[in-house]
């Protein structure tokens, strides 16, 4: 498992100005086109969101009052509650809009056909299956680490690959912990 801390990773621009992106892992690490890829963003205004022809994607809302996703003729989604993951076809050409500011999100990518995810808020001990990767997401509490022992808060985690043999958890220690867990399979 690999440790991380949102506020210490670097954020990039998007394109089109209209939020950052905190990356948190992406593989294969390496190659342009990635197989998963874990991120938050930070929303600062309504505009497009860029479309990932053949990804489909998760949007967790983090932070602030929510962003309406919505795709003419498609759907369209006012993402309001922290911690209520999203699912959609990176395919869509989206818009987003922010009733009531800017919001941050937890944003899994899988590319389709290769990998599937499923992302759940949890508030107990989470081992992740061998042979899955994945990401934890702490949204409030203390959490414990089973593999060193490191405690983890809010806006922390752990992301690990495939080829995770330890079968290592991670443990909520105070009753109001809570946390999202994408659990990445394989397909192939």
């Amino acid at each position: 498992m690999r440790h991380f801390d949102v506020d210490t990773l670097t954020p990039g621009r998007w394109r089109n100005g209209g939020g950052a992106t905190r990356e948190i892992a992406s593989r294969s690490a390496g190659t342009e086109e990635f197989g998963w890829r874990a991120s938050v963003a930070d929303i600062d205004r309504d505009g497009p969101f860029s479309a990932f022809p053949g990804v489909d994607r998760t949007l967790t809302l983090l932070a602030g009052h929510g962003v309406r996703l919505s795709c003419p003729g498609v759907f369209e989604r006012l993402l309001s509650r922290a911690g209520e993951p999203f699912a959609f076809s990176g395919d869509l050409a989206l818009s987003a809009e922010l009733p009531s500011g800017p919001c941050r999100v937890l944003n899994i990518m899988v590319r389709r056909g290769r990998w599937t995810t499923r992302v759940e808020r949890v508030a107990g001990r989470v081992v992740p299956p061998v042979g899955h990767a994945g990401v934890f997401y702490v949204l409030r509490g203390r959490w414990q680490t089973g593999e060193d022992g490191r405690v983890l808060a809010s806006g922390q985690g752990v992301w690990w690959d495939d080829d995770n043999p330890s079968g290592e958890g991670v443990t909520p220690l105070s009753p109001d912990a809570s946390a999202l867990w994408a659990d990445v399979t394989p397909t192939e």
